[in-house]
């Protein structure tokens, strides 16, 4: 019994410790930073495939961003649509100079990173900004990329929540992100980057060759993003985030639960893929926490066991609340505690649902 109690409360004492450097980190990387005006040559690069129905939001978001034409362009890759992708596209862009739309044809890599890459080949501009198709960034997206690329930053990722829809699914999914957001940036800010999102990143065309461009990426078919950011680390890139809130990239999430747990599962899939130190970093972090949250099953030896969930529940609470604003997520603190004992359980499922991983470009 004795040892179980130092186990027990050893483990809430290290998640306590491991929450006290993430709100640290949080509290300084939100620090106000002076937005400036950048002139800096950019290039968009966008895989499409079959996205005809989402094409024309994401052409607009980019029409509408704070940057002058002259300083951008915009390159859709579309890779084989079985929709007309291609020919939407093409209708909405035909009279806008710095929009061009390409097919793919022979692809060096396998799904979205062949098409990425055939677009970063064919990108004239020194500084790549990708993102999905199904996205719309905030007006200071490129603009942001832009300021921070001018303060020598080699690679960049920033905040992409998802909109708010009428369902479970929805809001399971928003809260995952923020959750997992919360991690990504306060590891990131600790000097410990590991993951970013496709939907709002960055880099140089000369950091992107000098890691050989995706070549080292192919571990798996997806984590294209997660995986490039570890080539970067290993050659020691300067890699920084984009935080403000005009620089938003927004998404819808998945309407079916199904399809929801498919797209985590083949996310989570790449996470076998980090390098060592974060992925003993990450299990440790995760490993505390569902031994914090399944100590309530010690309750019948002790009404004591209930302080290691019940820390760990106060903690979640606290930061998530004074972060959600900062990741563009309004949820009511009042589902937190049943979203944070599902995004943990659901954190075990997904894993072991990547394990078998297909081979699918979404």
């Amino acid at each position: 019994m004795l040892i179980l109690i130092y186990i027990l409360f050893s483990v809430a004492l290290l998640l306590l410790i491991f929450d006290l450097f993430i709100y640290s980190a949080l509290n300084k990387l939100f620090r106000f930073t002076e937005q400036k005006s950048s002139n800096l040559n950019v290039s968009v690069v966008v895989a499409a495939k079959n996205e005809a129905a989402n094409i024309h939001r994401l052409i607009s978001a980019l029409l509408n961003q704070n940057y002058s034409k002259d300083n951008f362009e915009v390159i859709i890759v579309d890779d084989t649509s079985d929709d007309n992708t291609f020919i939407a596209a093409t209708e909405a862009t035909k009279e806008i100079d710095n929009f061009r739309i390409i097919k793919v044809e022979d692809k060096l890599y396998k799904g979205k990173r062949g098409a990425l890459d055939i677009g970063i080949k064919a990108a004239k501009h020194p500084y790549l900004l990708i993102t999905d198709a199904d996205c719309e960034p905030e007006k200071e997206w490129i603009n942001s990329f832009a300021n921070s690329f001018e303060v020598g930053n080699d690679l960049l990722f920033g905040i992409a929540p998802y909109r708010v829809a009428n369902s479970i699914t929805n809001l399971i999914a928003r809260f995952e992100n923020l959750r997992s957001n919360i991690i990504v940036f306060a590891f990131a800010k600790l000097g410990l980057p590991y993951s970013a999102s496709a939907r709002s990143f960055g880099f140089s065309k000369e950091a992107f060759y000098k890691i050989d461009g995706y070549k080292n990426t192919t571990d798996t078919l997806s984590g294209d993003d997660d995986l490039l950011l570890r080539e970067a680390i290993k050659n020691n890139l300067n890699i920084g985030m984009i935080i403000n809130s005009d620089a938003f990239v927004f998404s819808n999430t998945k309407d079916k639960f199904t399809d929801y747990v498919n797209q985590k599962s083949r996310h989570t899939s790449t996470s076998i893929h980090y390098s060592l130190k974060n992925k003993l970093l990450l299990g440790s972090w995760h490993l505390f926490n569902l031994i914090s949250l399944f100590s309530i099953f010690a309750l019948p030896f002790g009404t004591e066991f209930i302080f290691p969930i019940f820390i760990k529940l106060v903690i979640d609470i606290f930061v998530l609340n004074n972060f959600q604003n900062n990741f563009g997520c309004k949820i009511n603190p009042l589902w937190f505690v049943i979203l944070q004992i599902n995004y943990e359980l659901n954190l075990i499922y997904f894993f072991l649902k990547g394990l078998n991983f297909s081979d699918r470009w979404e």
